[in-house]
C-alpha cells in the first residue's frame, strides 16, 4: 500500500467508516435488528457535514474574493487579447498577489475528491463485507449483513432513477437558491448552467450506488437549511436597519 492510499484509508477513508457502522449498529440495537442503513446513511451525512461546516463556511468566506479574481482575470484577458505574453505574465500576477484565496480553491478541491473516494469505496466494497477487518478493535462484533435496503424499497448498493431524479432535483434547486441569494447578480453563464445543470446530473449520477446519492441528497438539503437560514438572518438585519444597503447586507449575511 503506498503513502497516498494509506493516508486517506487511515485517515480519512477508516474514521467515517467506522462512524456510519457504529450508527448502523446503534439503530439496529435501538429497534430491535430492524436497522436501516439509509436511515444510518441520513444520520451519518448530518453528523459529518456539521463536522466539515468550519470548511464549508470558510468556503463561502471566500466566494467574494473568488469571484473578484475571476472578474480581473477576465478584465485582463480582454485587455490584453492581443498580447498573450503580457495576458500570461498579468494573470500570474494576479495570481500570485492572492495566495490564500487560490490555495484555499485547491484545498477545496482535494477534501471534495476525498469525500468522493470515501463514498465510492464505502457504497462498493465497504458495506459488502470487504472492509470489515477496518473497524476498531472496540466496535461491536457484525454479527449478520447489513441491511442494504432503504424504507425496504431502494437497494443503496445498486443504482436507483426514483432517487436518482430525487436527487438532480435537490442538485438543481441547491444551485438556483445560492445562485438566487448571492450576493453578485445573476449572470448569463449562471442561466446556462441552470439549464443544463439536471441533464448533466441525472447523468452523472445514474449508474452510481443509491447509498452515494442518498449522501448527496441529504448533504443538500443540508446545504439548503443553511441557505435559508442566511436568508433568514439578512431579513431580520435588514428589518433592523431600515432597509439600510440592500446589497452590502445580503454580502454580510452571505459571510455567516
Amino acid at each position: 500500500m503506498g503513502f497516498i492510499e494509506y493516508f486517506i484509508t487511515v485517515f480519512v477513508y477508516q474514521p467515517f467508516f467506522n462512524l456510519l457502522v457504529y450508527i448502523y449498529l446503534f439503530l439496529d440495537k435501538v429497534t430491535s435488528g430492524q436497522a436501516d442503513m439509509g436511515l444510518a446513511v441520513i444520520i451519518f451525512t448530518v453528523i459529518f457535514r456539521i463536522i466539515i461546516l468550519p470548511l464549508s463556511l470558510k468556503a463561502d468566506r471566500s466566494e467574494k474574493e473568488k469571484r473578484e479574481i475571476s472578474q480581473k482575470v477576465e478584465s485582463i484577458e480582454h485587455y490584453y487579447r492581443d498580447n498573450p505574453i503580457k495576458k500570461r505574465e498579468e494573470v500570474r500576477k494576479l495570481l500570485a498577489a492572492n495566495p490564500k484565496v487560490i490555495g484555499w480553491e485547491f484545498f477545496d478541491l482535494f477534501i471534495q475528491v476525498l469525500i468522493a473516494i470515501m463514498l465510492y469505496r464505502i457504497f462498493t466494497t465497504g458495506l459488502e463485507g470487504s472492509d470489515l477487518h477496518l473497524l476498531y478493535s472496540f466496535m461491536p462484533k457484525i454479527q449478520t449483513p447489513f441491511n442494504m435496503m432503504f424504507l425496504g424499497r431502494f437497494d443503496l448498493s445498486r443504482p436507483s432513477i426514483l432517487i436518482n431524479i430525487v436527487n438532480t432535483a435537490v442538485i438543481f434547486t441547491a444551485e438556483f437558491l445560492s445562485i438566487r441569494f448571492s450576493p453578485f447578480p445573476m449572470t448569463r453563464e449562471d442561466k446556462m448552467m441552470l439549464g443544463v445543470l439536471p441533464v448533466g446530473a441525472f447523468t452523472f449520477f445514474a449508474f452510481m450506488p443509491a447509498g452515494k446519492k442518498l449522501f448527496v441528497v441529504t448533504t443538500l438539503l443540508f446545504s439548503i437549511f443553511l441557505i435559508l437560514a442566511r436568508q433568514l438572518i439578512y431579513v431580520y438585519h435588514n428589518l433592523r436597519s431600515g432597509g439600510r444597503s440592500l446589497e452590502g447586507l445580503k454580502y454580510e449575511v452571505s459571510r455567516f
